[in-house]
């Protein structure tokens, strides 16, 4: 039988991983948590609301289960969150500029190393997201249902990037203006920084994003074994290989 002095423990660790998402090894709670018997107790709490618990050497991390949890950021709820999601065809573009990230930082760990040194600039992931959409362009000419079956409409994310104005020097004008890519691209990454996850530099300059050990240690403990994630990230890099490799006629 748990005691009560666990119990409050316990809701005092859960509480604190639900408003700040990361407890890290300075925290008091960080070794209060890994008492067996409040561990058990976080657990329950968090299976019982639907999110979960990342357990790490330096860090514990608190994340929504996608299905069936008491706090899923559903698209309405997001929106009220994050201001800058204004439509349905928006947020799916958010979503690939954010896959995008993602793919370009789950690599090696030569890639891991230098992109925590230098980070991602905007208008790296700016070209990375447009030769990726390029490539989906090209590949629906040939094949009207790509990512049919990937739940994703092509048709539209392709259309609505490509007559998005591309942000060139004035970056500062138009920065807060989500109808721009780079605005976009903004808009997807502050989600990320919501969340904790990554660091953004330079702001008003030409902005580059850090990715936070917390968000590899996510992918590896979490998105790894999701097969969305999987799904979608072959989209985002072995796509091009399999029709690089059929020789045009």
């Amino acid at each position: 039988m748990m005691n009560a002095e666990s119990i409050k423990k316990a809701s005092g660790v859960y509480f604190t991983l639900l408003k700040e998402k990361v407890i890290d090894e300075n925290s008091e709670h960080f070794q209060i948590y890994f008492d067996p018997e409040v561990r058990q107790t976080v657990l329950l709490l968090a299976d019982e609301s639907g999110t979960y618990i990342i357990e790490s050497p330096k860090r514990i991390q608190l994340v929504v289960q996608p299905t069936g949890s008491v706090f899923a950021t559903n698209f309405t709820h997001m929106k009220e969150k994050h201001k800058q999601v204004e439509t349905k065809k928006h947020f799916h573009l958010m979503s690939i500029v954010i896959m995008s990230f993602l793919a370009a930082i789950d690599q090696n760990h030569a890639a891991k190393i230098r992109t925590k040194r230098e980070g991602i600039s905007y208008y790296a992931l700016e070209r990375e997201v447009n030769d990726l959409i390029t490539k989906w362009d090209s590949i629906l000419k040939n094949k009207p249902s790509f990512g049919e079956e990937e739940r994703i409409d092509m048709k539209e994310v392709v259309t609505t990037w490509k007559y998005m104005e591309v942000d060139s020097d004035d970056y500062g004008l138009k920065k807060g203006n989500r109808r721009t890519r780079i605005g976009l691209i903004a808009g997807a990454m502050r989600i990320l920084e919501a969340e904790g996850l990554i660091v953004i530099l330079d702001r008003d300059d030409i902005p580059k994003v850090i990715p936070k050990t917390e968000l590899f240690e996510r992918i590896e403990y979490l998105y790894h074994d999701y097969d969305r994630y999987e799904l979608l990230k072959k989209l985002m890099t072995s796509e091009e290989v399999e029709h690089a490799e059929n020789p045009s006629n």
